[in-house]
């Protein structure tokens, strides 16, 4: 199946994204970790586009999107992707996000509640003060000092190499090809989800919502019973040895998941 990429004039300028299937089926809107881009769900769109409209966009400020000048916040992204909903006249969409996504999916349903049919929080962190304060003490995630001889780009391969499966380069490759590309603001996403106030939104999410748990992602996957006690009409489903790079690891189970979650809901 055919995956298109395209770009969209939005607020912030010029916003990409990629869709696989029918433009006249209901929509998905993919939603990636920081510092990735769409290519996360490369593998995911076709699976997903052939039962609907899947869009995959990168987050203003990553993958090809531009940011605006404007100071990167979760509700700021939340925004722009609504405006994309509005670009590609749909009006209503299930909202898939991973990691950073998941925490701009709960804003944009907050938010922009008509818009927002369901919610699939994949690897989705609750950033409630606990959360903040363990992460203020932490050192950056993916931010490396640049170095002549380029021994950085190693640097940033072995900061995610524990977290990745082995045997799988190709996962990694693709993370530092997003990584580059987003430069100098490579913790931009990670300094915004650890600033986000969830406790003072997510009471808010009244939308069907299911949390995906890799098993053995440890940043995400502790955090599936606290955000099952916020959303109480969500349901838990985990999906044995998914790690960090979930939907382009994984990219049958992951999609599996979100169709099985997807296919019982009410019109």
């Amino acid at each position: 199946m055919t995956i298109r990429r395209a770009f969209a004039d939005l607020s912030v300028g010029q916003v990409h994204y990629a869709a696989c299937g029918d433009a006249s089926a209901p929509a998905v809107l993919l939603l990636h970790q920081s510092p990735r881009s769409w290519a996360e769900y490369r593998e995911v769109l076709p699976l997903l586009g052939a039962r609907y409209r899947a869009i995959a966009m990168d987050t203003a400020g990553f993958g090809d999107s531009a940011d605006g000048g404007v100071p990167a916040s979760i509700a700021q992204w939340a925004r722009v992707a609504c405006e994309l909903l509005d670009a590609l006249g749909i009006a209503r969409a299930d909202v898939v996000g991973h990691h950073t996504g998941g925490v701009i999916a709960v804003e944009l349903a907050v938010a922009f509640p008509g818009r927002v049919r369901s919610l699939v929080l994949s690897s989705t962190p609750y950033t409630g003060e606990a959360f903040r304060i363990a992460r203020a003490e932490r050192p950056p995630i993916d931010e490396v000092a640049p170095s002549e001889d380029g021994s950085h780009l190693a640097a940033l391969w072995q900061r995610r190499e524990g977290f990745y499966p082995e045997g799988r380069p190709d996962l990694l490759e693709a993370f530092v090809r997003d990584a580059l590309k987003v430069g100098h603001r490579v913790e931009e996403g990670h300094r915004a989800v650890a600033s986000y106030r969830m406790e003072e939104r997510i009471g808010r999410v009244t939308q069907p919502a299911l949390i995906i748990r890799a098993t053995a992602d440890p940043f995400a996957a502790p955090h599936a019973q606290e955000l099952l006690h916020h959303l109480p009409q969500a349901r838990i489903v985990d999906i044995e040895g998914g790690m960090v790079p979930l939907p382009d690891q994984m990219p049958e189970a992951f999609a599996q998941a979100v169709l099985d979650f997807l296919s019982v809901l009410p019109p």
